[in-house]
């Protein structure tokens, strides 16, 4: 296994998580299988990670400086930003392979608890904690980076020039804040264009520069993206977010039908084969996945970075849009509009020639309250840095 050094560790938290001298308590946070057939080899090693940073950082507590270092396990939720479990394990034996194994392993503590006496939190967990996290940390007042499916092939993600990556993050929040409108352009296969419409209005963006300088913050690490959730509708003003938003999956190009922010349909492909009927039965079973919630812009791409297949980096490398769950980036839609815990989802969807190849983007467009237009991307490239 690849490992962070311990000046390496040191040096990533004081930048994560700069000032606030007063935060000298941190907590490695991670989840553990509940079924063992669920179990894959990244997350076994990830677990293993969690548990030499904890160990790391405590024998370089004195670099950051920390005063307590803690490995906090709790069993999984099956599903990404659904909400954590009422009670977590303070780890102190090893972690077990299975979640039933934590009582024997540690002190069962409940999260609100935690949230109250940790002031940082790193968690390269399996399942995503984003959501619960920013929610919490708004109410608590402490500082999380959300690591889900980190690995080693991320390593470099770290080392970037974060002053450059924040400068281009901010340019683009700066006219996300501005921007009433984003059309977005894809070209299917190279011929067939598909036009979505996103609305932009009432609604601020988020930069995620990869620093949390501010309590109460939390957010992913690796990053580098700017986002907005698009406007879902109000009292007496319906979404203006339309058009169609064509997603390759498993090889198959779906195109959903949006109406004021919801997918209310998917188109087959030719095949129909079995991606468009997971789809198109999930929009069935849980509306709250059509929700368009998250239009993104990474900007890790232009410098080199490359796509791992884990969420956590490569939707920082270019466009991404993304389906369910958006209250914890200031929307509307929330755990409670799914039919159960483990339907909850924030899924991204990421428009890169590696994850999408048969998808393109070939322009987007943001148009301003004073009647302006700006072209941000054009052939799947920025066109303002």
């Amino acid at each position: 296994m690849a490992r962070l050094s311990e000046k390496e560790l040191a040096d990533l938290v004081r930048s994560v998580f700069p000032g606030h001298p007063e935060d000298r308590g941190l907590a490695v946070l991670v989840d553990v299988p509940r079924d063992p057939g669920r179990d894959n080899p990244g997350w076994k090693t990830r677990r293993a990670m969690a548990e030499d940073w904890r160990a790391l950082l405590k024998k370089g507590a004195a670099a950051v400086p920390l005063d307590r270092v803690l490995l906090v396990a709790y069993p999984d939720v099956g599903s990404n930003n659904a909400d954590l479990p009422a009670d977590a394990f303070v780890v102190e034996r090893g972690l077990p392979d299975v979640a039933s194994g934590l009582e024997a392993r540690g002190a069962r503590t409940p999260f609100e608890a935690l949230f109250r006496d940790i002031p940082l939190f790193l968690a390269p967990t399996e399942y995503s904690t984003t959501a619960p996290l920013k929610n919490a940390a708004a109410k608590q007042g402490f500082r999380a980076a959300t690591m889900p499916g980190f690995s080693e092939k991320m390593v470099p993600a770290l080392r970037l020039d974060y002053g450059e990556v924040g400068r281009r993050v901010a340019a683009l929040k700066e006219r996300l804040d501005r921007a009433e409108e984003a059309e977005v352009e894809f070209v299917k296969d190279g011929l067939e264009p598909h036009r979505m419409l996103f609305d932009l209005r009432f609604r601020t963006a988020h930069e995620s520069g990869g620093r949390f300088p501010r309590k109460g913050t939390a957010g992913n690490l690796p990053s580098g993206e700017a986002y907005i959730v698009p406007f879902e509708g109000g009292p007496g003003e319906a979404s203006r977010t339309r058009g169609e938003l064509p997603v390759e999956i498993a090889g198959e190009v779906l195109v959903f039908a949006v109406e004021a922010n919801r997918a209310v349909a998917v188109r087959p492909a030719a095949t129909l084969g079995p991606a468009w009927r997971d789809e198109a039965d999930r929009l069935r079973r849980e509306p709250a996945y059509g929700n368009m919630a998250e239009l993104g812009f990474g900007v890790l791409g232009d410098f080199g970075i490359g796509p791992v297949g884990e969420i956590l980096l490569d939707e920082k490398l270019g466009l991404h849009v993304a389906f369910g769950r958006s209250d914890h980036f200031g929307g509307l839609v929330g755990p409670g509009d799914f039919s159960r815990p483990e339907e909850v989802v924030h899924l991204d969807r990421i428009y890169i020639p590696a994850t999408q190849p048969r998808v393109a983007v070939f322009s987007v467009v943001f148009r301003y309250p004073d009647g302006t237009e700006e072209a941000i991307m054009a052939d799947g490239r920025y066109r303002i840095f």
